[in-house]
């Protein structure tokens, strides 16, 4: 059975930084791309970013490029999303999940519970 377990979610002020892990379970973690999801209370789901399997290609949705970073390890089966000046419009409940395609509109096979993320001053 494929788990995937986001941790790393908290409260902290516009600024601040703030770093999100995904955990994998299973023999799947080094031939999935992994991504991040975003959803506001009252909105639909939003992409945030993705990185292949290898870690050599991702992708970063425009809100967050400059300001959010992908990256992973594959002897941790884990991934990580670095969030750096942090706004507002950043407070959302953040998912991670696992896909063998590639794409923003890539359809994925797995999905972690989420971890909340709480921006205010």
């Amino acid at each position: 059975q494929v788990r995937l377990v986001e941790s790393g979610g908290g409260s902290v002020q516009p600024g601040d930084s703030l770093t999100l892990s995904c955990w994998v379970s299973g023999d799947i973690f080094s031939s999935y791309n992994i991504g991040w999801f975003r959803q506001a209370p009252g909105e639909g789901r939003e992409f945030v970013a993705v990185i292949g399997w290898s870690g050599k290609t991702t992708d970063t949705a425009d809100s967050v490029k400059g300001r959010f970073t992908i990256s992973r390890e594959n002897v941790k089966n884990t991934v990580y999303l670095q969030m750096n000046s942090l706004k507002p419009d950043d407070a959302a409940v953040y998912y991670c999940a696992a896909t063998r395609d590639w794409g923003r509109a890539a359809s994925y096979d797995f999905w972690g519970q989420g971890t909340q993320v709480t921006v205010s001053s």
